[in-house]
C-alpha cells in the first residue's frame, strides 16, 4: 500500500572468487551495501507488510519467516553472484512501520480488532434471538405477531449488543400504548 516501513537485515557474505570481485568491481564491499539494499526494497515491494494489506497474500513481511528469507537470499545471490560474492545467509532483524505512522497503523489495527468482535457479537445475537423465537413459538409460551415480534427482535438486539448492561423498563400499559 506505500506505507513507509523499517527493515534492518542481517546479510552474511563471503568472496567466492576474488579475481571477480578484486578486478571486475571497484569496490565490491560497497556494491554488496548498495545491492543488498536494493534487494530488501524489491524485497518491502513485492510482499505486503502484513495480512491488512493484501488479505489474500501468501507471503507477508510479518508473517512470512523462512518464505521471505529464502526470497530475500535468492534476490541477493542473484544480484552478487556477479561480483563473485555468495550469500552465507541473510534475516530480517527489525521490521516495523515508520515512526510517522506507526500510532496511525496502530488505531487500524485496533479498529479491525472491534469490527471483528462486534461482527462476532452480533452474530451470536441473532442466533440467541432465532432460538428465543423458535422456543417461544415450539412450547407455545406466547403468541406474538409481526410487530410485537420485530420489538422483541429489536429490544433483544440492544439488550445483546449493547455495551453496557440492560435496563429494564417496566410496562404498567398493553405493548400498543
Amino acid at each position: 500500500m506505500g506505507n513507509p516501513v523499517e527493515i534492518v537485515a542481517v546479510i552474511v557474505w563471503q568472496v567466492s572468487n576474488g579475481y571477480k570481485a578484486l578486478f571486475e568491481f571497484t569496490d565490491y564491499s560497497q556494491y554488496v551495501k548498495m545491492q543488498s539494499e536494493s534487494a530488501i526494497r524489491h524485497l518491502a515491494t513485492s510482499c505486503p507488510y502484513d495480512e491488512m494489506e493484501d488479505s489474500h497474500a501468501e507471503v507477508t513481511l510479518r508473517n512470512g519467516g523462512e518464505k521471505v528469507i529464502a526470497m530475500l537470499e535468492q534476490e541477493l545471490g542473484a544480484r552478487l553472484s556477479a561480483a563473485g560474492i555468495t550469500i552465507k545467509e541473510a534475516r530480517i532483524t527489525h521490521l516495523a512501520y515508520a515512526p510517522e505512522i506507526a500510532g496511525d497503523m496502530l488505531r487500524r489495527q485496533q479498529a479491525t480488532a472491534i469490527v471483528a468482535a462486534r461482527f462476532k457479537i452480533v452474530e451470536g445475537a441473532v442466533s440467541m434471538v432465532e432460538l428465543a423465537l423458535e422456543q417461544l413459538s415450539k412450547k407455545e409460551i406466547v403468541h406474538l405477531d409481526e410487530e410485537k415480534k420485530a420489538a422483541m427482535v429489536s429490544n433483544l438486539m440492544v439488550v445483546l449488543c449493547g455495551e453496557r448492561a440492560a435496563t429494564p423498563v417496566l410496562n404498567t400499559g398493553t405493548l400498543y400504548q
